[in-house]
């Protein structure tokens, strides 16, 4: 927990992801390799759990949406989540600001939110989530 401890404090654009999802983890490794990746902090919700505690943050509401932390160690979820991480990479700097300046980010949220419930929903008929239970337990 102290690895985590000391990683909050510095307050390091923190990227949620959920690493068990084929199509999020073909998305991370994309963002990962880009300029300015290795200045946020990755952690795959489906591997690290000392990591969700040590953010108070549960499995079931991590995988629920996607969540970055920002450099002053608040919260954005959903589609102000991947603005934020797009704020941090050159190359997708001019879309999270386009987003902000526009005030597309609400409508933008809204239709993540279905994509979100889809994908979560999608996992648990496939026993995703009740294997990964059991393994919480």
């Amino acid at each position: 927990m102290q690895q985590y401890d000391d990683m909050i404090s510095t307050f390091k654009p923190t990227v949620f992801y959920d690493g068990g999802c084929p199509l999020c983890n073909r998305e991370i490794k994309h963002y990962r390799r880009l300029r300015g990746a290795d200045n946020l902090l990755w952690i795959d919700i489906a591997k690290d759990q000392v990591a969700l505690m040590a953010y108070g943050l549960d499995k079931e509401t991590a995988m629920a949406r996607f969540h970055v932390m920002d450099v002053n160690g608040t919260w954005q979820t959903g589609a102000y989540g991947f603005a934020e991480l797009w704020s941090h990479l050159p190359a997708y700097r001019w879309l999270a600001f386009s987003l902000r300046k526009l005030k597309l980010l609400s409508l933008l949220d809204v239709m993540y939110s279905r994509f979100a419930a889809w994908r979560l929903k999608k996992n648990c008929h496939n026993n995703w989530c009740q294997q990964n239970k059991h393994q919480q337990d």
